[in-house]
């Protein structure tokens, strides 16, 4: 079993002609909140229960659309309903940013929510520079045993499991709330 993919104009297409249409939004609940897809419901990622979004539908039989910021968050909320085999799951390509840039309606907070992709630069960042910081003042073998070792060592986890353990993380932190 797999998932589909359409792109956000399909999905609007699709709203137009079917008032049943389910879309959930696998974002943080602060990036959910400045921008979202009205018809949209959220549910994080990091908090997603596959059994208990799937009992409460509507009409199981129906295909469930998936959406995010790009696409790459609603992928793993995709497949994660697959390996517990349930089927007519939709990944929207493009997500949110695509919706967005396409000019369909949406519903806004009117708050500024920073993206999950752009804090986790931002710390990965951070780390980096202060390793280079604490080097050049304390002890330059730091760089290379620490700081750029274990973010080296992160990136490369990353790469290969195709998981974000600092994302992760980073999406339990208040602000994303």
């Amino acid at each position: 079993m797999t998932f589909t993919s359409i792109t956000v104009s399909e999905l609007k297409a699709l709203q137009q002609s079917e008032s049943s249409l389910e879309l959930i939004d696998v974002r943080t609940p602060a990036e959910f909140a400045a921008v979202h897809v009205g018809i949209a419901q959220n549910q994080p990622l990091d908090q997603l229960d596959v059994q208990s979004i799937q009992s409460a539908r509507a009409n199981p039989e129906q295909p469930l659309y998936v959406i995010c910021k790009m696409g790459g968050r609603s992928a793993k909320a995709c497949q994660q309903f697959v390996d517990a085999n349930v089927a007519n799951i939709v990944n929207v390509t493009g997500g949110t940013d695509a919706w967005v840039e396409a000019g369909y309606d949406v519903a806004r907070s009117g708050k500024k929510a920073m993206a999950l992709d752009r804090q986790v630069r931002i710390a990965t960042g951070s780390l980096v520079l202060t390793g280079v910081v604490v080097s050049a003042l304390i002890q330059p073998a730091w760089i290379g045993l620490a700081i750029a070792g274990f973010i080296g060592g992160g990136l490369v986890f990353s790469g290969l499991t195709d998981t974000c353990g600092m994302g992760m993380l980073i999406s339990k932190m208040p602000w994303n709330k």
